[in-house]
């Protein structure tokens, strides 16, 4: 299975939101990557974010932010075990 772009791209979207507050967004300005822009507006199409351009982590979107920092947590860290 590969990863296709757009979705790489929506995850690095989702990886810019802080975890340790509900209270902080992010603004996608219309100067932003083409990429970046359309990966955003993906996310609030699925209902990850509050707004188009950014805004906030919905309920859903926190959820799917955190499991992808605990993801890139277990992927990047060294482990002995691995030969």
């Amino acid at each position: 299975m590969t990863i296709k772009q757009y979705l790489i791209e929506e995850i690095e979207v989702l990886l810019q939101f802080p975890l340790n507050s509900t209270q902080a967004g992010i603004k996608v300005h219309h100067n932003a990557r083409q990429e970046m822009i359309d990966a955003t507006e993906n996310l609030y199409k699925k209902g990850l974010i509050s707004q188009h351009d950014g805004g906030y982590l919905t309920d859903l979107g926190y959820e799917a932010a955190e499991h992808l920092q605990h993801a890139l947590q277990i992927i990047c860290s060294e482990s002995s075990e691995i030969a």
